[in-house]
């Protein structure tokens, strides 16, 4: 999600003296150490290999095995051969009375070597199976023979009830697409929001890239391909997140929200008690691998190595870089409340706390009366402070006050519970829901620990909300845990009459930790310094939440068409009319169909999407014309989607090239451009994976409402959406208030306005345009440019407790 102002922002780093220290290690070292990092990532997965590693086969199996070796042997036949005698003679000589002994255990050997190898057939044909990708690139509801055979092959060889990790040995690599198809597919990229002139001379820097440079710096990336295990993932933790001099705060963090509708309960101790609970039972399920992997057509596995790092991770500062500690196992959580920091265990010797004993130890907290010390109110502020500012801070910082920050950093997570009621309000829905989203995005800058992998905020009113760090995962990982949590404080666990957590307190659990820092006076500045920081950086944020709620995706779905390029094409529309001008769309999506692959971008604004934009602001246009060159440009985000799932996507590419240029020393202006670009509108989608844990149709308003980021560019947007069942749609936009350019409520005003009008292309939609149309003067585009804009409204006869 807010990958792409990482993403734009880690070429500076680049040009630092400490950074160029580092790029002077070879090539060859550098390829050599990231296959080093693989392979040592596979032996701390050991544990994990081996409960998995059978996938998928069983233990049953080499018993089976075994047993029909046995009967052969028994029958006086040989099914080894005559291995197993050489096997026999290879054993020690343990005298005439152990000759049966030597029997069984030389079939045993056999039974286990040819049980080994007919597994690892069974990973490299899955393995194979798996780089078919032909089934992404057929059309929706269409289905060759091809893949339909491929399918069935795939079935025969999964096995049955996999575990989280079992499919990891099976999953490809990322490939390394065509350095000459990467190009071209850059160049018609940048060809609709370029001029002429610019354009040529864009062409003539890429053709004499492909002379000189090209064909080298692609050799390595293949064999680094051959070496690692991603050729891209690991550079792209390392120079887009971990060496960013940024704050975190903003620049990388991202959030996730409650229910929009329906608060549980009020009871703030009682929804922390729940939702910590709750996370801990997800920890507990993950590391017993009992979550199911993903799998998209029901078939095909998702790369799930991202899941490791969820809980007892923190984001260590450094120079020049960072580093991410994580830790096997963590019994407490750190809470942050009025200024004070405290050490909450998570278990006793009877296993995990309930959460009526959690929700006890969070109510002593807030009860305690003991006032913050001078300066510790105000020290979180550092983790929202420049890298190198803070790297520097933390040393002192870790001689003065070590056990508490280690126990802060060794935490499952962190908790912050605010003492600021947020959420929906029927007062004033449009500022509420924005006075929300900013304070899970930025607070006040002092009231999250921004290293933390996530940070758990509980608002006075029961409202909660999750503040995610992005360098260890990506937004679908974190959204995963987010829908259980969500879905299992709510449904399973639930609450009493009186709000309050189910079950009894335990008076015998000793008092919360309080946390002491003693803090020199030279850190007083500094911690004043940071926060004058963070307060001017979250002051500068403007978020806008709005839920859409003419139609969903069942409307689209009617329409026979994708809804994530639905919505991407008219954001297209929306920000022409926004602007005035066409932009660099990025649009995040995942890589997971390979081993340790991450994101790519599918850059959406194509000249199909222009032409559909110019068309619909045409008054000669008619209807059928318009939506003809709709399904094309709908038509092209989706070859361009398939293709950067599939591992032939351009940005990431020229990413690896580009590093590859800097430990070459190489020069290319090509790829100077490239990575010098603005991306002025940044968008994700946030996929609801666990439709099970939530009935949409009995209980529509428990759904998750998404997630937003900051903008990637002081005169950009940044704009996710999420599908709230089949009725709703809700965004969230950010910008930036010190630019005179963007205005995040101007922009989903012409959202609103978009989507109404591409929806009235289709016969269905025909009624939609002109509800909103009488509400205002034509300004030119086909509806108003300020059309009937709910901003966070709803008229619903449905219960809620806002």
């Amino acid at each position: 999600m807010a990958e792409a102002h990482q993403a734009v922002g880690f070429l500076p780093s680049l040009t630092s003296d400490r950074a160029e220290v580092e790029f002077s290690a070879p090539v060859l070292q550098e390829i050599y150490l990231s296959g080093l990092r693989s392979w040592k990532r596979h032996l701390s997965r050991f544990w994990n290999d081996f409960l998995t590693g059978m996938f998928p086969a069983s233990p049953l199996s080499w018993l089976f095995l075994f047993s029909a070796i046995q009967l052969a042997w028994f029958l006086q036949l040989d099914p080894s051969l005559g291995l197993m005698e050489k096997i026999k003679e290879l054993l020690p000589d343990w005298g005439g009375q152990h000759h049966r002994l030597r029997g069984v255990l030389a079939a045993a050997l056999f039974a286990s070597c040819l049980w080994g190898a007919l597994i690892f057939t069974l990973h490299v044909a899955l393995r194979l199976l798996l780089s078919y990708h032909g089934w992404l690139l057929e059309p929706h509801g269409a289905m060759s023979s091809l893949t339909k055979t491929w399918l069935a092959l795939v079935r025969i060889f999964s096995g049955r009830h996999p575990m989280l990790f079992s499919y990891q040995r099976s999953l490809p690599r990322q490939p390394v697409p065509s350095v000459q198809d990467t190009v071209r597919k850059y160049l018609e990229s940048v060809r609709p929001v370029l001029s002429d002139e610019d354009f040529d001379y864009t062409a003539i820097l890429a053709q004499e890239f492909l002379r000189l440079q090209a064909s080298l710096l692609q050799w390595y990336l293949w064999l680094k391909s051959w070496w690692a295990s991603n050729y891209v993932s690991d550079w792209w933790e390392e120079f887009v997140y971990l060496r960013s001099r940024n704050s975190l705060m903003v620049n990388s963090n991202y959030y996730m929200m409650d229910f929009l509708y329906v608060t549980p309960t009020p009871v703030q101790a009682a929804r922390a008690g729940n939702a910590v609970h709750a996370l801990l039972l997800y920890r507990l399920r993950l590391n017993r691998q009992e979550i199911l992997p993903t799998l998209l057509m029901g078939m095909r596995p998702l790369c799930s190595a991202q899941y490791e790092k969820i809980f007892n991770t923190t984001r260590i500062p450094g120079v020049p870089k960072d580093h991410i500690r994580h830790l096997r196992d963590s019994r407490h959580v750190a809470v942050f409340h009025r200024g004070r920091f405290f050490r909450v265990g998570t278990h006793s010797q009877s296993g995990l706390l309930s959460p009526r004993a959690l929700e006890q130890q969070f109510q002593r907290i807030l009860d305690d009366p003991s006032p913050a010390c001078p300066h510790e109110e105000h020290l979180a502020a550092l983790t929202a402070a420049p890298r190198d500012m803070w790297a520097q801070v933390r040393r002192s910082l870790k001689t003065q006050a070590e056990d508490a920050l280690e126990a802060v950093e060794g935490a499952a997570f962190f908790v912050s519970l605010d003492s600021e009621p947020k959420g929906l309000t029927r007062e004033d829905p449009t500022a509420s829901l924005d006075a929300y989203a900013h304070a899970l995005l930025a607070g006040r800058g002092h009231d999250r620990w921004f290293d933390k992998s996530f940070t758990l905020i509980v608002f006075s009113n029961g409202k909660l909300g999750l503040s995610v760090e992005h360098s260890w995962a990506d937004c679908p990982i974190s959204g995963h845990m987010w829908e259980f949590t969500l879905a299992t404080e709510c449904f399973q666990l639930g609450y009493s009459a009186d709000g309050h957590c189910k079950g009894r307190p335990d008076p015998s659990l000793p008092q919360p930790q309080r946390l002491h820092w003693d803090l020199p006076d030279k850190m007083h500045l500094l911690i004043s310094l940071a926060l004058r920081g963070a307060k001017t950086l979250s002051g500068d944020i403007d978020c806008h939440v709005f839920p859409f709620s003419h139609f969903g995706k069942s409307f689209i779905k009617r329409c026979h068409l994708s809804s994530d390029s639905f919505i991407q094409m008219a954001l297209q529309l929306a920000h022409f009319r926004d602007r005035g001008q066409f932009c660099l769309t990025y649009e995040s999506t995942m890589t997971r169909l390979f081993l340790e692959g991450r994101t790519e971008t599918v850059r959406s604004c194509t000249r199909e999407a222009c032409n559909f934009v110019r068309a619909m602001d045409d008054k000669e246009k008619t209807d059928p014309q318009c939506l003809t060159l709709f399904r094309l440009a709908v038509d092209k985000h989706q070859a361009l989607l398939k293709a950067a799932m599939s591992g032939q996507g351009v940005d990431r590419h020229l990413f690896a090239l580009y590093i590859m240029s800097q430990f070459l020393h190489l020069q290319s202006p090509f790829l100077d451009q490239v990575h010098s670009e603005q991306w002025q509108l940044a968008t994700s989608q946030i996929p609801v994976q666990q439709v099970h844990l939530f009935d949409v149709h009995n209980h529509p308003d428990y759904v998750s409402s998404g997630g937003g980021f900051g903008p990637v560019s002081d005169h950009g947007y940044g704009v996710s959406y999420i599908f709230m069942g089949n009725d709703t749609i809700t965004f969230h936009i950010s910008n930036k208030k010190s630019s005179t350019k963007t205005d995040s409520h101007r922009l989903g005003q012409h959202i609103e306005a978009a989507l109404l009008d591409v929806a009235s292309l289709f016969q269905e939609g025909q009624h939609l345009k002109r509800g909103c149309r009488e509400l205002g003067e034509d300004s030119g585009h086909r509806v108003n440019s300020l059309p009937c804009h709910t901003g966070g409204s709803r008229t619903s006869t449905t219960p809620t407790n806002f």
